[in-house]
């Protein structure tokens, strides 16, 4: 099982719709994945099942949530559900549907959290739902791959969830904001790794469940290229851009970098994505991806054209994180 989450501190740099495009794009490359949507937001969950077939589910009650499948956990009558459900998108996606109630849980997270160093079973069992829950999907879905929405915060729930991921990617803006925000989920990202290896040591001997490694591990960064406006010229983008490479290699990776290559030849740069947004209105009314419109979704001429750049770009960018995916090394 290889899981990968997708986390930046800093909202608005995009990271649901990059989540949900390549969720489409792994399909069309033949794999099978699973998409956790562990945002309480649940905009991820939205964009795959539109906002009424969202609001349906969620007002039905029907268990079918994150949330739902930790009840029993959390009442204290049992664990997280034995077989979650998982909603079929399409032959190759299965989505672990959000849930805004989720955000209710982060004091207890917290909690066990603490917890864990003295041992006790129950915060383990807690502390590692998120990554449960994504175990058993991968097994019921027969995945070949997870991918993991967070949202933007470096708060006890995000924490919980990304010790289920073995590998991050982080996406960015071209600003300052971003730039900064790499230095906070850097040290976070390796004060959490810590943490839970400190933990790790402090589990009881009767656990009947494996603990998962809480790897976390930077697999590289996506840079979204946002439209280029007369009050942001070329040379205040390339500035921030330029920044990128020598950041990520001292806030992230944690190593040197006295000596750091330009962007265009950094081997962490996974995608030196453009937003595309001409064409999200028209996805947006379709209920797909963007780089899936066709000319009777109103993709016509140039439209059609940002449609097969598009395709080209996500298909580049799967392919490089199968390929890095391939090449790494969990532990």
């Amino acid at each position: 099982m290889k899981t990968v989450a997708f986390f930046n501190n800093k909202g608005g740099v995009g990271t649901t719709s990059l989540v949900y495009h390549l969720a489409w794009m792994f399909s069309e490359l033949d794999y099978r994945v699973v998409v956790a949507d562990f945002d309480p937001q649940a905009d991820l969950s939205g964009m795959f099942l539109g906002e009424s077939g969202l609001e349906s589910l969620l007002e039905t009650k029907s268990g079918k949530t994150v949330d739902a499948n930790f009840a029993s956990l959390f009442k204290g009558t049992g664990d997280i559900a034995a077989q979650p459900h998982i909603e079929k998108i399409e032959e190759r996606i299965g989505l672990l549907v959000g849930d805004l109630s989720l955000s209710t849980r982060a004091g207890e997270f917290a909690e066990c959290w603490s917890k864990c160093l003295d041992g006790e079973e129950r915060a383990f069992r807690i502390t590692t739902a998120f990554a449960r829950l994504v175990a058993t999907a991968n097994d019921l879905f027969a995945a070949d791959l997870v991918l993991i929405d967070v949202g933007p915060t470096l708060g006890p729930l995000n924490r919980a969830a990304l010790i289920a991921s073995d590998h991050v990617v982080i996406p960015l803006a071209t600003d300052s904001f971003s730039l900064r925000g790499l230095c906070n989920v850097g040290s976070t990202l390796a004060d959490w790794r810590k943490a839970w290896r400190k933990r790790m040591d402090a589990k009881p001997n009767n656990l009947d469940f494996v603990l998962p490694s809480g790897n976390m591990q930077p697999l590289g960064y996506i840079v979204r290229r946002r439209v280029i406006r007369l009050d942001r010229p070329v040379q205040a983008l390339h500035k921030w851009i330029s920044k990128i490479p020598k950041e990520y290699r001292r806030a992230v990776l944690q190593c040197d970098a006295s000596t750091t290559p330009t962007i265009d030849t950094d081997e962490y740069l996974l995608a030196n994505l453009q937003e595309y947004r001409s064409l999200m209105p028209l996805a947006q009314e379709a209920n797909k991806p963007m780089f899936m419109l066709k000319p009777a979704d109103g993709a016509l001429g140039a439209y059609m054209n940002a449609v097969v750049s598009c395709y080209q770009d996500y298909r580049s960018l799967a392919q490089k994180i199968s390929d890095k995916l391939a090449t790494s090394n969990d532990a």
